[in-house]
């Protein structure tokens, strides 16, 4: 399922850097907010191998190649299984590389199965129940030649995802989740925080969209089924808001008595914009906002917004 889920991360990219039949050009913007040049370098710590590659063309487009070995080198640990990392978080590791000029970048840890998951929280170990690391959106890295306090609260004041600086063990927790920042003494990671969906959120599968028709958005941390999903939501902006239409991608939601349901644990949860909203201004700021339908169980929010994403010409 991990390489089926790879496959779909890779025909999306593929196709959304290539809208109306042909490639970005090199003179439209990145795709993310914040991303890199399109090359990643990095050593692990556990593997002792190193990963460089180019992983974006010239044009815009993703190098599926390139994408399956950040896969692999993102591998679980200690069992070695692989899982679909999110696009959004190697460019932010790239973006990281490309700004700041560490002298080397060590991964200390990426993908953790589960299992692998749950071993480290049995030991005692700095992992939350539903870590961001289990569903590809969160890397601990070492950055030699670079004050980590100091870009730490660099990356606070930019807001990229989640951040964490962990001065004993000198590494940075980098993900793509909502902004959130803390420091060893302040994780609270062993807190059940995520319990009852009350951190649910929701990412884009890009930050800028010629259309916002055929974006694709994926749940997360959904910890309590089953989650109802109105296929009705919203796209919000300055000038007001404009309903559009969801439907389910691959086999984590269904329909359900007019909602969208998610009703086990999957490795994605994923949903696609159906119809098209009204044109907007170049550069004009949106976010996604899905209502949940009822009944709502435990702590789970009436609604759920997305990052905020950017219109761009084609």
């Amino acid at each position: 399922m991990f390489v089926l889920l790879a496959a779909v991360l890779i025909a999306t990219v593929s196709a959304a850097a290539s809208e109306s039949g042909r490639p970005f050009s090199p003179a439209f913007q990145p795709r993310f907010f914040f991303a890199g040049n399109g090359h990643l370098k990095l050593s692990h710590a556990h593997f002792g191998t190193t990963l460089d590659v180019r992983y974006r063309r010239a044009d815009g487009t993703y190098d599926p190649d390139a994408l399956r070995q950040i896969q692999r080198f993102f591998r679980s640990r200690e069992d070695g299984r692989e899982g679909a990392i999110s696009l959004r978080l190697i460019e932010l590791l790239a973006y990281v590389q490309d700004h700041f000029h560490p002298r080397q970048m060590t991964m200390l840890s990426g993908y953790r199965s589960p299992e692998f998951n749950e071993d480290l929280r049995a030991a005692g170990g700095q992992a939350a129940q539903t870590s961001l690391h289990t569903q590809g959106l969160a890397a601990d890295v070492t950055l030699s030649g670079v004050d980590l306090r100091r870009l730490w609260r660099q990356l606070r004041e930019l807001r990229t995802g989640g951040a964490g600086y962990y001065r004993k063990g000198n590494f940075l927790h980098i993900d793509s989740g909502p902004p959130r920042f803390w420091e060893e003494t302040t994780s609270r990671v062993s807190e059940n925080l995520s319990a009852g969906n009350a951190r649910i959120f929701l990412r884009t599968d890009f930050d800028r969209y010629p259309s916002v028709e055929g974006a694709v958005c994926s749940v997360y941390s959904v910890t309590a089924f089953p989650l109802l999903i109105a296929p009705q939501a919203k796209v919000a902006s300055a000038n007001g808001d404009t309903t559009i239409m969801l439907e389910p991608v691959g086999n984590g939601i269904e329909r359900r008595d007019g909602c969208l349901a998610i009703t086990a644990p999957a490795e994605a949860y994923q949903l696609r914009v159906a119809s098209a909203a009204p044109a907007v201004k170049r550069g004009e700021r949106l976010h996604f906002v899905l209502s949940t339908c009822e009944p709502r169980i435990a702590q789970t929010p009436s609604e759920i917004d997305s990052n905020p994403i950017e219109m761009q010409p084609r």
